[in-house]
């Protein structure tokens, strides 16, 4: 008990430490980056204040892992330095058992991260994209134009020319109905289609019904189309951006309408895989600590921050590959946490003990 109270104690003043530094840089470069706008559009220092507010539970998301990492490497590191890990060593306590403190610690991190992100960051991240918008005078426009929308599992294919989401409007408007087996039913035209309360009212409707090899044309429609506004707003959103629950949503809406979702499905797995990169970095800091006799501190900051950027690197490959549907959206996301989890078991079971 006494060495997880020691073991603790000198990494979480380097945690803390770290992380307030990191989000202070992050905030910094986020301000100097958009400052010479803000003068621009002549917003006012609450306004820029509330911007940066709202920013920082973002910035601490970003800074969580990086913090993690220069603690635990940190911490290791200096046991090394100081042969403090050799009296451990000595004692009959493996590195295992003294940095399971650590390594506990980290995976309940890497839990709270997960909630943090989806509960807190995300919804501030959401609303300072508002802030800033507000302060840079941003307008923001779903009107939507040359529109193809697939509905009831590719049954039914919408096609208009122009989308004004101001009174839910949709013009020029051509309707295509499939049977079963995907051949044509009926084709339905309108000049234009009003969004009222739970359908589209059709304007000067027309339908071409076809037949036994047959085309009839009739006056006005039959067909009640209870399609969402939503599916024909020009609504580009990144998954990475909003919560679990909204990422679903968005997802269910790409499937419905008939577009790709490959990209948008592995984002969705990476929100479950990421936060796990605190565990690994504390798994691969203490496999990677201490692998040098000479300039030991140095050695071991630099093996992990380059182990780190070797996730990252891997990372996104992996979500490349499942972004063109060479591998599966979940492989994408997971691949790398197994791949440097069992790096960390390999670098454990040869590190010096």
């Amino acid at each position: 008990m006494i060495l997880v109270r020691y073991i603790l104690k000198k990494f979480i003043p380097l945690f803390f430490g770290a992380l307030v530094f990191f989000c202070f840089i992050l905030l910094l470069v986020d301000l100097l980056g958009n400052l010479w706008r803000y003068l621009l559009e002549g917003a006012s220092l609450k306004m820029i204040a509330r911007v940066s507010f709202f920013y920082l539970p973002k910035a601490v998301s970003f800074a969580v892992p990086l913090a993690v990492l220069f603690g635990a490497a940190f911490t290791l590191s200096s046991f090394h330095a100081s042969n403090e890990l050799t009296v451990i060593f000595a004692s009959g306590i493996s590195l295992f058992r003294f940095t399971l403190p650590l390594l506990f610690l980290s995976l309940l991190l890497s839990v709270a991260f997960f909630f943090f992100e989806d509960r807190v960051a995300v919804p501030f991240y959401a609303r300072k994209i508002e802030a800033q918008r507000s302060a840079l005078n941003e307008p923001v426009s779903y009107d939507n134009d040359r529109i193809v929308a697939l509905s009831e599992g590719g049954r039914v294919v919408y096609r208009a020319d122009y989308y004004d989401d101001r009174h839910q409007r949709l013009y020029n408007l051509m309707i295509f109905i499939r049977r079963e087996d995907k051949t044509l039913e009926r084709i339905i035209a309108a000049d234009s289609a009003l969004w009222d309360t739970d359908r589209w009212m059709l304007s000067n409707a027309v339908s071409y019904i076809h037949e036994e090899d047959k085309i009839f044309f009739l006056e006005g429609s039959d067909f009640i189309c209870k399609e969402v506004p939503d599916t024909f707003k020009n609504i580009s959103i990144s998954v990475e951006e909003v919560s679990t629950a909204q990422a679903r949503e968005y997802i269910d809406k790409l499937k419905r309408t008939g577009l790709p979702y490959a990209e948008a499905s592995s984002l969705y797995h990476k929100k479950f895989a990421f936060p796990l990169i605190t565990f690994i970095s504390v798994f691969l800091s203490i496999g990677l600590a201490g692998k040098s006799r000479k300039n030991i501190l140095l050695i071991s900051l630099v093996s992990c921050v380059s182990a780190a950027v070797a996730f990252y690197v891997t990372q996104m490959v992996t979500m490349l590959l499942a972004q063109f549907g060479y591998i599966s959206p979940f492989a994408g996301a997971w691949f790398p946490v197994f791949l440097f989890t069992l790096i960390s078991i390999v670098l454990l079971r040869f590190a010096r003990t």
